[in-house]
């Protein structure tokens, strides 16, 4: 297992002044890369961070081929599940929700990761829909209050899935999850080092065919409904917070300046294009990128990068927030 040394810690002394201690609660989000743990104190109309952080324990490794977790992976994950468990509990959590998202509901063996888990440590783990996914991602990125107003194409890039979600405040008019993810094509590839210009070339005819054949069906109806105007787009999920993050070249966690950060068009290929130019050694000693997502983030930044070309749409902004901020909630 590999962890990712970053983390936010929020003002726990000012934040438990305000609110009683039993409204802090916890939510571990067990994803196909990474393992993540939110702490918060819930108020009811907002959510306030107090302890953030991310282990990768990349559960979806080797599972493409038969949809089967291995075993380390397995292992990995429970351990992290643990050490966050203790975490929330020394944080002051009342309540802790466990829950994993694409490799565990596609996984024919996932009746040994939940077993596994709650040897481990005592929690049960709630595996959730690709609908239930987008549902709590969508809400918990309307917390920002800067978004509360705007018809926003909401898009988030995980290891096994992505999903897309529009609406406003009011209601989200199209969501689904697809099968489309950083650690999918990663697994599926053979990158040279660097990567070759071929290769990049390769990966953007293949996301713009399934952008077409898959996305663009049950997405563009919805979208035509709003002409002549254009939803804001906003990613979330550690893709873009690490490309913001690059762009701002932030070697610490910065909420504010990473949720500030704007994308172009042309700002994002320019990334795109560095990223596929370097090799894995350089990329790991990027300010701002986790040396341990030096291979995954070539494939989420193309992602948004093909989203961004194949829907014409002019800027990416950037949210910190998403399932765990919904499904922290009671």
């Amino acid at each position: 297992m590999s962890q990712d040394p970053e983390h936010f810690t929020a003002s726990a002394s000012r934040a438990a002044f305000r609110i009683p201690r039993s409204d802090r609660r916890a939510v571990i989000d067990i994803g196909t890369n990474s393992v993540k743990l939110l702490v918060a104190d819930v108020f009811p109309a907002a959510v306030e961070p107090i302890w953030e952080g991310s282990e990768q324990t990349r559960l979806g490794r080797g599972f493409y081929d038969d949809h089967r977790l291995r075993p380390e992976a397995i292992a990995d994950t429970a351990k992290a599940v643990a050490h966050f468990t203790a975490i929330a509990q020394k944080q002051g959590a009342s309540h802790l929700r466990v829950i994993a998202t694409s490799a565990a509901r596609d996984a024919e063996n996932a009746n040994e990761l939940l077993a596994a888990v709650r040897t481990a440590s005592g929690v049960t783990i709630e595996v959730i829909s690709g609908e239930q996914e987008a549902d709590w991602v969508f809400q918990g990125v309307l917390t920002n209050d800067s978004l509360s107003n705007q018809t926003v194409l909401l898009l988030d890039v995980g290891g096994g899935s992505t999903e897309f979600i529009l609406g406003n405040a009011d209601c989200a008019i199209f969501r689904d999850s697809f099968k489309l993810g950083t650690v999918r094509l990663l697994e599926s590839a053979s990158l040279s080092d660097p990567p070759t210009p071929a290769e990049l070339a390769n990966l953007r005819a293949q996301l713009r065919a399934f952008l077409e054949c898959e996305v663009r069906p049950r997405l563009a109806p919805h979208l035509d409904q709003l002409l002549p105007a254009r939803p804001c787009l906003v990613g979330t999920g550690g893709t873009t917070s690490i490309l913001a993050r690059l762009e701002l070249q932030l070697a610490d966690y910065d909420r504010e300046r990473i949720e500030a950060t704007r994308f172009t068009a042309a700002r994002l290929r320019w990334h795109v294009e560095r990223l596929w130019h370097l090799p894995l050694a350089k990329r790991r000693e990027l300010p701002g990128l986790p040396p341990t997502r030096a291979d995954v983030i070539l494939f989420g930044a193309a992602i948004y990068e093909a989203v961004m070309e194949a829907f014409g749409l002019a800027e990416l902004r950037v949210s910190t927030r998403g399932l765990r901020f919904a499904a922290v909630r009671p």
